[in-house]
């Protein structure tokens, strides 16, 4: 099965999630090992994304694809099996006085 964003195919989910957003996932996300420089330009670049008018709707975009997976694959992501529980222990009661 082929997926299309547009007129453009998607051969991993990483370029399915970028031609989505129109933008690099590495640039919200970072990358492992970046230095503190590296993230601050980052940072700065995806400012200056979120400030011009097409791409204003970026937020709610992402958003509106985090739920469009989620309830797409909520069978597989809540997959919950119930773990068995311990027996309960009576506590014996004790009438008296502690010695």
């Amino acid at each position: 099965m082929r997926t299309y964003v547009g007129h453009q195919q998607a051969v991993s989910v990483d370029e399915f999630v970028e031609l989505a957003l129109g933008t690099p996932v590495e640039l919200w996300l970072g990358t492992e090992g970046e230095t503190d420089e590296e993230r601050e330009a980052r940072q700065d670049a995806a400012r200056d994304i979120l400030a011009d008018p097409d791409y204003r709707s970026l937020p709610d975009d992402v958003a509106r694809i985090a739920a469009e997976v989620i309830e797409a694959h909520a069978p597989e992501l809540f997959n919950v099996v119930p773990l068995a529980r311990p027996a309960r222990r009576r506590r014996s009661s004790r009438k008296g006085a502690a010695a």
